[in-house]
C-alpha cells in the first residue's frame, strides 16, 4: 500500500503544482514508482511533463468511459515517474466535479485506494478553491501539506484552511494528516518574509520548510523537464532549494 499526499490552499499562486511535480521528481529518481494525480481542472502539471493531449484523462477514468491503466501515461525522460493527467479537454473535469461528482463523493477516495496498490508514491496535484473537487480529492488523501507564500493573504488562507478541513474530517470522518506548511520564494533579507515565517511558526502544530526564490523552476517547466536535472549555462537547482526537497521527501515517506 503506497502513501498518498496532496498539496492544498484556496489560494491561487502559491506553487502547488511546482511543488508537487518537483517532490514527484525527486521520488521517480530515488526509483520509486511515483503517480502524479492531475486533479486540477487547468492541467498545470499534465502541461508541464507531457508536450501533447493524451487520449484520455482522469476525467474519462472517473465517468467511467476508461479504464484507469488506460489514462496513466509514462512521463518522457524520467524513469518511475506516471501521469494520471487532466488536459482541461472541453473543460471535462469542471464540467464533471460541478454535474455528477455530488452523486458519487467517494469516487476519487475508492480510484486511490485502487491505485495504492501499484505505486510506490502518489501525489494529488489540486486547483486553488475549496469546492466538491478539493474536498473529495483531500478525503482521498493521505496526508495534505500547505504551500504558500509571503504574503498576508496566504496566511489568512492558511487559517481559512485550517478552519475548513477541521469541519471536513468531521463532517466526512476523514482522517487526513496535516502537520506540515511550505512557505515558497521565501527571501530571508525581507522583513515581511521573516514575520510571516515566525507566524507560520507560532501555532507549534507544524514543521515549516522554507523554499528560496530559484528560476530554476520556471526554466524547467518551460522545457518540460525534471527541475533536479535540468541546467541553464551549467546551473542548476540552488543547493539550498535541493536540501529542502530531500528533507520533505524523507519527512512525507520516512
Amino acid at each position: 500500500m503506497s502513501k498518498t499526499v496532496a498539496f492544498h490552499l484556496q489560494k491561487g499562486g502559491v506553487g502547488k503544482t511546482t511543488i508537487s511535480g518537483t517532490l514527484a521528481c525527486q521520488s521517480a529518481l530515488d526509483g520509486k514508482s511515483t503517480l502524479v494525480v492531475d486533479c486540477d481542472p487547468q492541467g498545470n502539471v499534465s502541461s508541464w511533463f507531457l508536450e501533447k493531449a493524451p487520449k484520455y484523462e482522469l476525467a474519462d477514468v472517473l465517468q467511467g468511459k476508461c479504464f484507469v491503466q488506460d489514462a496513466i501515461v509514462d512521463v518522457p525522460g524520467i524513469d518511475n515517474l506516471h501521469l494520471l493527467p487532466t488536459f482541461g479537454i472541453g473543460g471535462t473535469l469542471k464540467t464533471y466535479s460541478e454535474t455528477k461528482l455530488s452523486e458519487e463523493p467517494f469516487v476519487l477516495q475508492d480510484l486511490i485506494s485502487q491505485l495504492s496498490e501499484s505505486y510506490d508514491h502518489i501525489i494529488m496535484d489540486l486547483s486553488p478553491g475549496l469546492g466538491m473537487l478539493e474536498r473529495y480529492s483531500l478525503i482521498a488523501s493521505d496526508e495534505v501539506i500547505t504551500p504558500m507564500t509571503s504574503e498576508v493573504f496566504s496566511l489568512d488562507g492558511l487559517e481559512i484552511f485550517i478552519h475548513e478541513l477541521a469541519k471536513l474530517r468531521k463532517n466526512l470522518r476523514a482522517n487526513v494528516k496535516h502537520d506540515k506548511i511550505i512557505i515558497n520564494s521565501y527571501d530571508s533579507r525581507i522583513k515581511q518574509h521573516r514575520d510571516i515565517y515566525a507566524a507560520a511558526l507560532e501555532s507549534g502544530k507544524y514543521k515549516v520548510y522554507l523554499i528560496p526564490v530559484d528560476p530554476i523552476f520556471r526554466k524547467s517547466q518551460e522545457a518540460g523537464k525534471a527541475p533536479q536535472l535540468f541546467k541553464v549555462r551549467g546551473r542548476g537547482m540552488k543547493e539550498a532549494t535541493a536540501g529542502v526537497f530531500e528533507e520533505l521527501y524523507r519527512d512525507i515517506w520516512k
